[in-house]
């Protein structure tokens, strides 16, 4: 039968409830109990036992057989399974002033995937399976549409992006990822709270994007006739609150980067970004720390993690290294010894670094040899600390390295999860950074971004020692939750539209 032929016939049963006199598309339900609650709670009842005691459970149905005058059904609500045991004689005595053919209609206009209700007692079968027999039921919501084969399942990977609320309902494993990921969430948010950070809202749009480097989205305001950016960060307001006197602040929201889409990136993902008046780097990497171990603790139960067949231990201390001997130990290139950029090139090709012609400086050659030779060999948790100052134009000068920040990243399963830095207080210095930055976007670089006129002004009114940390949440969820790619772990992710291009 053709998909439009059981949406037919779906149909007409919703229109004989309706001739019946009962709606398929019911207002409410009163829950008594969950199917996991349940399971728990009665897990030592015997087989051939029954409890004297009425529940009332609602759920989608997800299987069903009948023989004769006794139908099983599989209800699954969002914690979990169990059985309903619907024999005729029980259910035609419990329906009889409502509905006296109920039994005949039960078998006759439900379906796989119908949102159902059931009143009944808890017994436990025969054969081991714990089940409410029902003694009066409703149909909730019919359901128009079938659920996939629960043999095969939704496997197609795209459809299951793009209908991600038939993947939830088919693929129980799915369910957990996000409601593991709610939980990540919120300890996340409860450890910083305990530590009296304060969570504030700042603007999506905004007139100057800024905080990164990074591709923004442009839209247009038709009242104030100007052009608006989606924000990329969340950085520089962040930092106006600690000029106006938040010693701890926070934001855990949505960022937008108009950039390539793969298993690692989506255009529109969740980060959080954390400023702590007074503290350096050192004191960040402590908390990033805790932030992690604490969520894996709190949602996992462990710190011993598999990720995609690879083991990670999140037992602190992680291990920190600088980017320059990082680089070293991998490649044996030691960069310092090179006052020539032409030479430091030489060197570096010589140990396998490729496409380093556009490179304009010894720091930004550090940052490719980084990342082509050592950045997927950090399986384990590990902060790479003090980068070049030319690829990072909101961090502080190094107190004793020259040419460096006191920055770091970390590094776990070989992708960056969060990035941090002793913030830059001078206004001249900043104001230097970003004139940088507006010549590279002047000259073409379409993730470089102009000067920001007013947090220079704000930098001007004085900020207090200061460090920052970001840290991407969907891949915290993708180390945590072993999802292979990015759209696991983003419930809705951006797609191209069915049958063309994203602006066919």
């Amino acid at each position: 039968m053709s998909s439009d032929d059981l949406r037919a016939t779906r149909l007409e049963k919703a229109h004989q409830l309706q001739a019946l006199g009962f709606t398929p598309y019911a207002y409410r339900w009163d829950v008594s109990h969950h199917a996991a609650d349940l399971q728990t709670k009665y897990a030592d009842l015997p087989a051939g036992e029954e409890v004297d005691l009425e529940v009332s459970v609602a759920g989608r149905i997800m299987a069903k057989r009948v023989f004769g005058k006794l139908a099983f059904f599989t209800l699954t609500d969002e914690t979990g399974s169990i059985q309903l045991y619907l024999d005729k004689k029980k259910v035609s005595e419990g329906m009889a002033a409502v509905d006296p053919e109920a039994f005949e209609h039960l078998k006759q206009l439900t379906d796989v995937g119908d949102w159902f209700g059931a009143i009944g007692t808890i017994r436990r079968t025969e054969k081991g399976e714990l089940s409410v027999a029902v003694s009066q039921y409703r149909i909730l919501t019919k359901s128009l549409l079938p659920l996939p084969d629960k043999w095969h399942g939704l496997t197609d990977v795209e459809k299951r992006y793009r209908q991600r609320y038939v993947d939830l309902i088919v693929n129980p494993e799915v369910r957990d990822t996000f409601r593991k990921r709610a939980l990540i969430v919120a300890a996340i948010r409860r450890y910083l709270n305990e530590r009296n950070f304060i969570e504030i809202e700042t603007p999506v749009l905004q007139a100057e994007a800024g905080g990164a480097e990074a591709r923004p989205f442009v839209t247009y305001h038709n009242t104030l006739e100007i052009n608006l950016y989606l924000r990329i960060a969340t950085e520089l307001h962040l930092k106006r609150l600690v000029v106006g006197g938040f010693e701890r602040v926070y934001e855990l929201g949505r960022i937008f980067r108009n950039e390539g889409v793969s298993t690692r990136h989506n255009p529109e993902f969740t980060s959080i970004e954390v400023y702590q008046a007074y503290g350096d780097y050192q004191d960040m990497m402590g908390l990033t720390e805790a932030l992690i171990t604490t969520a894996a603790q709190e949602v996992l139960g462990t710190l011993q993690i598999t990720y995609q067949g690879q083991a990670v231990d999140l037992t602190p201390p992680w291990r920190r290294i600088t980017m320059h001997d990082a680089v070293q130990q991998q490649t044996g290139l030691d960069l310092t010894q090179y006052e020539s950029l032409e030479e430091a090139k030489a060197a570096a090709k010589a140990a396998g670094i490729r496409d380093i012609d556009d490179c304009d400086s010894i720091g930004r050659l550090l940052n490719e040899a980084f990342e082509q030779q050592v950045e997927a060999t950090l399986i384990q948790p590990t902060f790479i600390l003090d980068y070049p100052i030319e690829i990072s134009p909101l961090a502080k000068p190094h107190r004793s390295k020259p040419g460096l920040v006191e920055r770091f990243e970390l590094f776990i399963v070989g992708r960056e999860t969060a990035n941090g830095f002793s913030e830059l207080t001078d206004p001249i210095d900043q104001r230097q950074r970003f004139e940088a930055q507006a010549a590279r976007k002047a000259a073409g670089d379409e993730e470089a971004h102009g000067v920001d006129e007013d947090f220079l002004t704000a930098l001007e009114y004085g900020m207090p020692p200061t460090v920052g940390m970001g840290m991407g949440i969907d891949r915290l969820v993708m180390l945590l939750c072993d999802c292979a790619s990015i759209r696991d772990a983003i419930a809705f992710p951006l797609l191209k539209p069915e049958g063309g291009d994203p602006g066919s």
